[in-house]
């Protein structure tokens, strides 16, 4: 069917194209016109925005740690729900359902999970495959792994750790790679409590340092687009303002993504010895081009925190509200669920502030990334409010003021005057995540680029307008019309097809009948487990 969205605002960066015009499409691609075709559906776009779908390069949507938030809170749900026929998932929700779907409303189109442990990936990928409409895609962790620090321990070539990301990548069926407080959990089951850059993890004698650089060069040796995803140490602790620092200065020139960067922006200034140090990284990121980072946008509010970061998440549990948490440990990283309500008192504001001041003073929308970390530092559903703190000053002095004074006093965002442009949130949300996950086929209403489109209706209330989009286009269906889902489709898992050597798969076979006793087929994804015709959609690597 061929489709003209007539006469709206089209804002796409990643085209150079800014004003009222048309978008036309056919067979699930945007084109350049209708080469004196008549369309056969006009969609009238007057009075509205038209951009391309969004993309979330990180928030937590499926594995094992989101689903067991959900059956750790049952008050915030409708429990135990009669399983659907189609899944063999539970439908406590948040459900899978109901991810896709609120998505989609709100105009996203691809969505990456940031943390999928290798050794889960068959349930994270099961329970992906049932989030409606929306692609998806994931990023392997390693970093903890007996494996990998066993062969740097043991000094293996560059060669040889390259074979091993690239088998990793490849079985799990990701579209990157994540490390997450690199060493620390092996250092965990040591008693260790703190772990900062140089620490060493006891038994292997390696730094997270050098976990971490060894995890990037390889990223970068196989031409994986996405730079190595870094969940640094010390996260959420005062002063983790000096761990972030010093993982930046370690880039070195090669690209390196710091991921949820306001959970290390925390000084150690005042009587409280807890400080804002958000204006402190945003020049750090503005002065090093190879770093981009997420921000993980606090908003007030009952939460869940759900991390592999099971030191961090091990000392959170006193502050679990309600009170219950769970944490478990195994090869690799474990992991951490902790519910979590954030107040507006001295610490949460100062949480809150200094996400915005980072919005707000890394000057370049090309390397910072809108998330909230979701569930951790707010459910993706507030991002229409946070849209709205950015663009409207007003609205984010009237909630300044509504702060502790004694908060606002130790960060600079009271003074901060920028209004992000609809250039900008383009940018941010469309163009420069499909730039940096090698997505060359969205974040643009290019031709060529799939019919990802969201088109809003221009209102005063920013939030109001991009919390339900007049029209969504997920590979040229229309799938949610007037903010609500109108069409349920199946999106695709994008992934890697990263080389995987003969010699490698040996030596993880061996490696798993040694370890587990069990066959290496139980840690390698089979596409037949994913019951439906292609579920995956390949990314090529860096050439």
């Amino acid at each position: 069917m061929l489709t003209r969205i007539e006469g709206g605002h089209v804002v796409d960066p990643a085209s150079d194209r800014s004003g009222v015009g048309d978008v036309w499409f056919e067979d699930g691609r945007i084109l350049a016109g209708g080469e004196g075709r008549a369309p056969d559906r006009v969609i009238d776009a007057a009075g509205c925005l038209v951009m391309a779908g969004a993309i979330d390069i990180h928030s937590h949507i499926g594995g094992g740690n989101v689903n067991t938030a959900r059956l750790l809170l049952p008050e915030h749900h409708r429990a135990h729900l009669p399983r659907p026929a189609a899944t063999p998932l539970s439908n406590a929700g948040w459900s899978t359902f109901e991810t896709g779907c609120r998505y989609a409303q709100m105009g996203f189109t691809t969505v990456v999970e940031p943390a999928m442990s290798p050794g889960a990936a068959l349930h994270t990928h099961l329970e992906l495959s049932d989030i409606p409409i929306i692609d998806k895609a994931t990023l392997a962790i390693l970093g903890n792994d007996d494996f990998l620090l066993s062969m740097i321990r043991d000094k293996a070539s560059p060669a040889m750790i390259e074979d091993y990301v690239a088998w990793t990548v490849a079985s799990s069926r990701a579209l990157g790679v994540k490390v997450i407080n690199a060493g620390a959990a092996a250092a965990f089951k040591e008693n260790v409590r703190t772990f900062s850059f140089d620490d060493v993890v006891p038994s292997y004698g390696v730094s997270s340092r050098r976990i971490v650089k060894t995890l990037q060069g390889a990223v970068n040796a196989l031409g994986i687009p996405h730079p190595l995803h870094v969940h640094c140490n010390n996260l959420g602790a005062a002063g983790a303002a000096d761990t972030a620092a010093v993982t930046m200065a370690a880039a070195e020139g090669l690209p390196l993504h710091l991921a949820h960067l306001q959970f290390y922006g925390y000084g150690t200034e005042g009587k409280r010895k807890f400080s804002s140090a958000g204006a402190r990284l945003a020049e750090i990121v503005n002065s090093t081009p190879e770093i981009t980072v997420d921000v993980g946008q606090v908003m007030f509010g009952q939460t869940v925190t759900v991390s592999s970061d099971v030191m961090r998440q091990f000392s959170a549990r006193g502050t679990a509200s309600p009170k219950k948490s769970v944490i478990h440990d195994g090869d690799a990283n474990g992991g951490g669920i902790v519910p979590y309500r954030y107040r507006p008192d001295y610490y949460g504001a100062l949480q809150w502030a200094v996400g915005l001041e980072l919005f707000l003073l890394i000057d370049d929308p090309w390397r910072v990334f809108f998330t909230t970390d979701h569930p951790n530092g707010a459910p993706f559903t507030t991002y229409p409010a946070i849209f709205r703190l950015l663009m409207d000053r007003e609205a984010r002095a009237e909630a300044i003021a509504a702060l502790p004074k004694a908060a606002l006093a130790m960060t600079t965002l009271p003074s901060i005057g920028r209004e992000y442009s609809w250039e900008e949130i383009a940018v941010m949300t469309r163009a420069a995540p499909a730039k940096l996950l090698g997505l060359k086929d969205r974040g643009t209403l290019a031709p060529g680029a799939i019919a990802d489109i969201a088109v809003y209706r221009k209102q005063p209330d920013i939030e109001q307008m991009l919390g339900a989009a007049a029209y969504v286009f997920k590979d040229g269906d229309l799938v949610v019309r007037d903010g609500e889902v109108t069409h349920y489709r199946r999106g695709k898992a994008l992934r890697l097809d990263t080389p995987v050597d003969a010699a490698m798969r040996r030596r993880m076979e061996a490696f798993h009948q040694e370890r587990y006793g069990l066959s290496l087929d139980w840690f390698t994804f089979p596409d037949h487990a994913i019951s439906r015709a292609a579920p995956f959609a390949e990314v090529a690597c860096r050439s």
